[in-house]
């Protein structure tokens, strides 16, 4: 059975999409100088740790995550210094620091892709990826049926000896061609990025599609879609979602992880079918954490909420491992958008809302901080989303000729894409950029938003801002959360109240019903609304002590 004291265990971390966070120069683009700048507020808010979205050189054909060198800062976010200097100040304001890792795929201008593209055929440069000879007549067709995520065909032809010739493989974008973790030098590859980061202090990864690694080799076709992004219609034997020797891979990763002292972890992307099959990835000698995403998949409905978050405890606690909240992050539609549909819904479409249908952003609100207060309480982890503390909505309506998620490009000008949920933060109540920067800001934020910068909800002990931080200093110092002490017990089975204890003396409830109910006998220590004289009101949460 692993360690009960690892900080990882029960960490709450925010997560840095570092290109919408702070622009500390001015251009436009958040960076690291402006990450260093507001370390300060995020040790304020009470997390334990941060996670920082790629910040490697990179053409930024999909904001990073297509990698030219796994082992320096990208000029237009800082230096290498720069990094050092950020995760030196980050431990010194005791945080930990989680770097992101891009192991399914590079850019097709790393050095790598483009060694091979030209050594041609056969050569040991291309076996690092999937290179293949096409179907049908002189090769015209695809390999196979495979679909990239980011629509269109997952495979790209190039040009050999100036002529057509082999198609690769890309799950994402044609600039991002998958590498082939069959091959030995992509093992040793990664393992030697991992310590390169590990050595300069980093105290772990996020690892990206950790669930896409392993290939069958014999690259059959599908026979169906391969699903959107964050979609993974699964099932066994699938191609190149959730196969069995992606295990092999982690297991190197974490004997390298367990040979600091102390040890470094892990926590995965990991889109698979069911709790059990996320559990997999985190048996003894694997990954440490994985994201678990029940709660950007649930409709607002007690029922469906305490089933999910029952399976997960449950599927975790058989293997010793913290379930990982999560209810935001960089791809996914925000939370107050989501629980804002004025129609009731969970399910894989509330992944990327449809930016048409009408979205009530109060209850939308009201909703989202019942909704952190459930997954603090929680055992286990958690993570959060920057601006997610703001309680910032999606922006449905940016200008078409801003938009740079590849989804715009590749499904024809029909999807959006993800760029809705990477608006910049908003720090001042005016400027030219709320605060972001001291010019503009790479995507426009809505005017409205200088009434939920930081500067406006720092003067409003009600705002959401204060909500996170009154939560987060509640779940440092009341011994039952966190990892906590004791067992979790559901208080009932109903069907618009959500209610459980931890260990002795703590109560959560969450009343997704249209009307206020009231509350067990203790001391309210914190509501996510205003109580109704004894009654918790509709779409509220509230922690109890006895």
């Amino acid at each position: 059975m692993p360690s009960t004291s690892a900080w990882w265990r029960s960490a709450v971390t925010y997560q840095l999409y570092i290109r919408s966070f702070k622009d500390g120069d001015g251009d436009g683009l958040g960076d690291v100088a402006g990450v260093r700048s507001k370390l300060p507020y995020i040790a304020e808010l009470g997390v334990d740790a941060i996670w920082i979205n790629p910040w490697y050189p990179s053409p930024q054909a999909d904001a990073g995550y297509d990698v030219a060198d796994y082992r320096s800062v990208d000029p237009a976010f800082g230096t290498l210094a720069d990094g050092q200097a950020l995760i030196d100040e980050a431990h010194a304001a005791g945080l930990k620091v989680l770097l992101d890792v891009v192991p399914n795929h590079t850019s097709d201008e790393h050095p790598w892709f483009v060694a091979a593209l030209a050594a041609g055929p056969g050569s040991a440069e291309r076996a690092r990826y999937h290179f293949r000879p096409g179907r049908g007549p002189g090769g015209d067709e695809p390999p196979n049926d495979w679909r990239s995520m980011f629509g269109g065909s997952a495979w790209t032809r190039v040009l050999d000896d100036g002529e057509p010739g082999e198609w690769y493989l890309h799950l994402f974008d044609v600039k991002q061609p998958d590498l082939n973790w069959a091959h030995p030098d992509v093992v040793a590859e990664f393992l030697d990025v991992l310590k390169f980061w590990f050595d300069r202090g980093a105290d772990g990864f996020r690892i990206d599609v950790a669930h896409g690694l392993a290939k069958d080799v014999t690259l059959p076709d599908l026979g169906t879609s391969s699903g959107e992004l964050l979609s993974t219609p699964w099932f066994e034997g699938h191609p190149f979602w959730d196969r069995p020797e992606v295990h092999e891979i982690y297991r190197g990763w974490r004997a390298l992880a367990d040979s600091y002292d102390p040890p470094k972890a892990f926590v995965a992307e990991a889109w698979v079918a069911t709790a059990d099959r996320l559990a997999h990835y985190l048996r003894p000698g694997q990954l440490n954490t994985a994201f678990d995403f029940s709660f950007v998949r649930t409709a607002w409905d007690a029922k469906e909420m305490r089933e999910l978050a029952s399976i997960s405890l449950d599927a975790h606690e058989s293997i010793g491992a913290p379930v990982v909240w999560v209810m935001s992050n960089h791809d996914i539609t925000r939370a107050v958008s989501r629980f804002g549909l004025t129609r009731t819904h969970g399910g894989e479409a509330s992944l990327h809302a449809d930016p048409t249908e009408p979205v009530d952003l109060v209850l939308g609100r009201r909703r989202a901080r019942a909704m952190i207060m459930l997954m603090l309480a929680l055992p286990g982890s958690a993570y959060l989303y920057q601006g997610e503390e703001l309680g910032l909505e999606e922006v449905n309506d940016l200008p078409e000729d801003v938009l740079q998620d590849p989804t715009w490009e590749r499904s024809g000008h029909t999807v959006r894409g993800r760029d809705g949920c990477r608006v910049p933060l908003p720090w001042t109540s005016d400027g030219p950029s709320l605060g972001f920067g001291t010019g503009g800001a790479w995507l426009p934020q809505p005017a409205h938003w200088a009434g939920l910068s930081v500067e406006a909800q720092l003067a409003d002990r009600g705002s959401m801002l204060w909500l996170y931080r009154e939560a987060l200093a509640l779940r440092r110092s009341l011994p039952q959360l966190g990892a906590g002490e004791g067992p979790l017990v559901w208080t009932g089975d109903e069907p618009e109240v959500l209610g459980f204890t931890r260990g002795q003396g703590f109560i959560c409830m969450v009343n997704t019903s249209s009307a206020p109910i009231p509350l067990p006998p203790g001391r309210v220590v914190l509501s996510s609304l205003p109580l109704e004289g004894d009654l918790l009101p509709s779409d509220a949460a509230a922690w109890i002590t006895t």
